[in-house]
């Protein structure tokens, strides 16, 4: 049976496990985290992602958390509508609409589909090499229980339900959870270490090495030295989950001078928020509720109110950083990259996450054929390019402050949307009408 060894237990990670291990591959996953900690954030599931996550079963139950109602698009800062749409046009379009849902929900129905022990909690990948296959980690920490209960980590963008410049964090089902290293894993050193917990170094073979290590990729770095890495791309985000906040019908993203703010309501009545700011990066410390309050407590209803209801612990808050350059290949040797590792981008198309899984149901689809890895490069590469460049315009358009340029850029969105609607729904055709390989 092949061998496949996943880097990091974010979103992609685990998709791409699920989808392996339905290939007939063993495949283990591991988690530098020490425990798993629910991370509160949402998360957009669009109808891309939702056809490649059919591939492994899990759609249907997805869909079952949509909590879409009555109209959704983009506002002024006073509460006007530039554009907007339903989602029995966006389903009638592209044959769904968009599933918001919190990232633990999505987390626990990949973990359940997990083989029990797939996951290894508090193990460091240190090492990676392309041509063997051989992977070096690092566990450290106590091995006398086992970790129960879901997690989510951090993953991708506002929009996507996090910010994006964030690793992949622990994200897990209890069945599939264990901490310690895989079995069969050559053992090369154990010392002690203080309060009880040890440290062994040990040797994994693979046939396939999967980096699903977010953003600040390890892997990559390794891989691709002469790559320039992840660039700020001039906006901080907010995000908080507000229990009992859901407002019915109430789905759209709101855009003023140089700021943005999002609700999407999830089922049983929480909505997720999300916010953006133009401003210098390494930002941050006090009360982040009152700084949301201070940015967007005079903008339309219902964000004041939503605001006062948040809790300031549950608030978080990210620089966006995104990869400008395109990587030269999304695969080296036997290592493939995934995610934020290959492709991290701005949260302004919500494509984060599900270029992630698209990423994941490719590679498990191609890793055991004649192309393997070279044809994975070929069909994600140009993809997830052109996408992280639209994504990126978006963004800049957001971070306008001239009253002026903001009053044209709203004058263009209305004219567009009113007069050419056909226009800004067709240019995301591409994005939502593509479909997974097929056997």
């Amino acid at each position: 049976m092949a061998r496949a060894v996943v880097v990091g237990a974010g979103i992609g990670g685990l998709t791409a496990a699920v989808a392996l291990q339905q290939r007939g591959w063993d495949v283990t996953v591991f988690e530098r985290a020490s425990s798993l900690e629910p991370v509160g954030s949402g998360l957009a599931i669009a109808a891309n992602a939702l056809k490649a996550l059919d591939t492994i079963g899990v759609g249907d139950e997805i869909r079952e958390l949509s909590a879409i109602q009555g109209e959704a698009g983009v506002r002024r800062a006073d509460g006007r509508w530039l554009m907007k749409t339903t989602e029995e046009t966006t389903s009638a379009r592209h044959g769904d609409s968009v599933v918001l849902l919190r990232r633990a929900d999505l987390v626990d129905a990949l973990s359940a589909r997990l083989i029990p022990g797939t996951v290894r909690l508090n193990t460091t990948v240190t090492g990676v090499d392309p041509e063997s296959g051989r992977v070096t980690v690092k566990t450290g920490g106590p091995r006398t229980h086992r970790a129960d209960g879901p997690a989510s980590g951090t993953g991708t963008g506002a929009a996507d339900g996090a910010a994006a410049g964030t690793a992949d964090g622990p994200a897990a089902g209890a069945e599939g959870v264990e901490i310690g290293p895989a079995d069969g894993a050559v053992d090369r050193t154990e010392t002690g270490a203080a309060g009880g917990t040890e440290t062994r170094t040990a040797d994994v073979e693979a046939d396939l090495v999967v980096a699903a290590d977010g953003i600040r990729s390890p892997i990559r770095a390794a891989l691709f030295p002469g790559h320039p890495g992840p660039r700020y791309s001039g906006v901080t985000s907010w995000r908080v989950l507000i229990p009992g906040g859901g407002v019915p019908g109430q789905t759209f993203e709101s855009w003023g001078d140089g700021k943005v703010f999002g609700v999407m309501p999830l089922a049983g009545g929480m909505a997720y928020c999300y916010g953006t700011d133009t401003v210098p990066a390494g930002g941050g410390g006090g009360d982040q509720r009152a700084e949301l309050l201070r940015l967007f407590g005079k903008w339309h209803a219902p964000i004041p109110a939503l605001l006062a209801a948040a809790s300031s612990e549950n608030v978080l808050r990210n620089d966006v950083h995104y990869l400008a350059t395109p990587l030269p290949a999304m695969h080296r040797g036997k290592v493939a990259l995934l995610g934020d590792a290959a492709h991290a981008m701005t949260p302004n198309m919500g494509q984060g996450a599900c270029q992630a899984i698209e990423d994941a149901v490719v590679l498990a689809h191609l890793a055991g054929e004649v192309a393997g890895l070279a044809g994975y490069t070929a069909a994600r590469l140009e993809r997830t390019a052109k996408i992280v460049a639209r994504s990126t315009s978006i963004c800049r358009a957001s971070q306008l402050r001239n009253p002026l340029a903001v009053r044209l850029r709203d004058t263009m969105m209305a004219l567009t949307w009113r007069l050419a609607p056909g226009r800004m729904t067709g240019a995301m055709d591409e994005v939502l009408g593509w479909a997974p390989p097929t056997s």
